[in-house]
């Protein structure tokens, strides 16, 4: 047997990779964990998710102050923009979560390998003059920002995700190319904080893959909140002067081109794995058409000994898969048995009220048979209502001859936690027999979904 520096060499530690690594070391394996950054959690802790909800969540306490909402629960006070303070709290946040991986690491004996790296053959990778070797590699370096061609991103009027958490200062006029799930989330920040936002989208409504009523009353919601929609459009071009940006705008479909003036540009595409400079070719992998490692269903590659989880492989771009991915992985290299149900991933976005799915849209369920429905509004649930909370409605879809849930969606305020409820039922091929008729605590949001599940029946009682 080949003598190796370890059994497991994660390359990548966001939340695939770290948690793959924590989960390999757990089950007694000799884990190491490559990663070029000066903190570990990859983007999300460091410039994603958790930096974003951190700015999200006191972009609503100012929105909620600046735009009466308090003053009309009784609480009368002025707000003050202090953003170098909101910065700092965010950066307060990944400070200690990132803090808190490196203490993982130490805690279960993963050793950290700073740097970048790249294979030498299917079990071995260099990472700067420091040459490593393991039974087992798992592949899990995550994705970048998709750039938009002809667009240069350079962090002041034109910026990525990244550079819009980073602004020093409220934009006047922030346009948002793509009508996405960041493009939305980090326009919601700088809208509630006092910007104009304008949403530039190719497509002819927000939030691609998520139902069909979901993306139209969304839509509602942020043009009532005061975000301006310029849909089936593609942006051409965009020329900066100074201090400015000059957006050249054509229909998508062909036609006369528009443009428009902003302050700041967020390019928000999409995302891209991360595979260049891994020399896959030397492992003996190549990326498909997507820049994507293909993979089988226990994240095995078609060469023995490399494995790929996360954001490089087929599915979803989000977190929470890569890091039951992690786990799942590491169970299988270890010899115990690691699954992921892929068609059971919720997808949420956090702005105010948040949106939230999980399985099939109804346009999907119904490509596939005869399907109900049901839906209750928010406005009808108590504790929206005591909240002053009345946006959004849950639906449920589920087999017209089954009744076997096959896709919850909603929005609401706490919609990304209220969804954890759905994702647990279809886990289980809950019906919305099962769903209706599970007792649900009393005032809470959770009992729309409940009533929605009664919908779906015919017996929904508070609409």
């Amino acid at each position: 047997m080949a003598d190796y520096d370890f059994d497991v060499l994660i390359i990548g530690s966001g939340p695939g990779g770290y948690v793959a690594a924590i989960r390999a070391a757990q089950l007694g394996l000799r884990t190491a964990c490559i990663e070029s950054r000066e903190t570990l959690g990859g983007t999300c802790l460091n410039v994603g998710c958790i930096p974003s909800k951190a700015m999200l969540h006191a972009s609503e306490y100012f929105d909620a102050a600046a735009n009466g909402t308090m003053a009309k629960m009784g609480i009368k006070v002025t707000p003050e923009l202090d953003l170098p303070q909101m910065h700092a709290q965010r950066l307060d946040a990944v400070k200690q979560l990132t803090g808190g991986i490196a203490f993982l690491f130490k805690k279960n004996k993963v050793e950290w390998i700073k740097g970048r790296g790249s294979f030498v053959d299917a079990h071995t990778v260099q990472v700067g003059e420091r040459t490593v070797t393991a039974k087992d590699i798992v592949i899990a370096t995550g994705s970048s920002v998709t750039p938009l061609p002809g667009v240069t991103i350079d962090q002041k009027v034109i910026v990525d995700s990244t550079g819009a958490l980073e602004l020093d200062r409220v934009p006047r006029h922030m346009v948002v190319i793509g009508g996405g799930v960041i493009g939305l989330e980090l326009g919601s920040v700088w809208r509630r904080l006092g910007a104009k936002v304008t949403c530039v989208e190719f497509l002819d409504q927000i939030l691609p893959g998520f139902d069909g009523e979901i993306r139209k009353e969304s839509n509602k919601m942020f043009k009532k909140q005061g975000i301006e929609f310029v849909l089936s459009t593609k942006v051409t071009q965009v020329a900066v002067s100074g201090e400015t940006a000059t957006l050249t705008l054509e229909p998508a479909a062909g036609g006369e081109a528009t443009t428009i003036e902003a302050d700041c540009v967020l390019v928000s595409i999409g995302r891209r794995p991360n595979t260049d400079g891994l020399a896959l070719d030397k492992a003996g992998l190549t990326a498909n058409q997507r820049g994507q490692i293909e993979i089988d269903h226990r994240f095995q590659t078609t060469v023995p000994g490399v494995w790929a989880i996360g954001d490089v492989v087929p599915g979803p771009m989000l977190a929470h898969k890569a890091e039951d991915e992690g786990i799942a992985v590491a169970e299988n290299i270890a010899g115990l048995t690691g699954i992921v149900n892929h068609d059971v991933i919720p997808s949420v976005v956090y702005t105010w009220p948040e949106i939230a799915g999980v399985g099939l849209t109804e346009e999907a369920a119904r490509e596939k048979g005869e399907v109900k429905v049901g839906k209750f509004p928010m406005a009808g649930n108590s504790r929206a209502k005591t909240n002053h909370e009345p946006d959004g409605f849950v639906k449920i879809i589920a087999d017209a001859k089954t009744d076997r849930v096959l896709g919850v969606w909603a929005i609401a305020v706490p919609a990304g936690t209220m969804i954890a409820e759905a994702a647990l039922g279809m886990e289980f091929g809950a019906t919305s027999e099962d769903i209706a008729y599970t007792c649900h605590a009393h005032p809470t949001h959770s009992e729309a979904i409940k009533e929605a599940a009664m919908a779906v029946r015919g017996k929904a009682i508070h609409v």
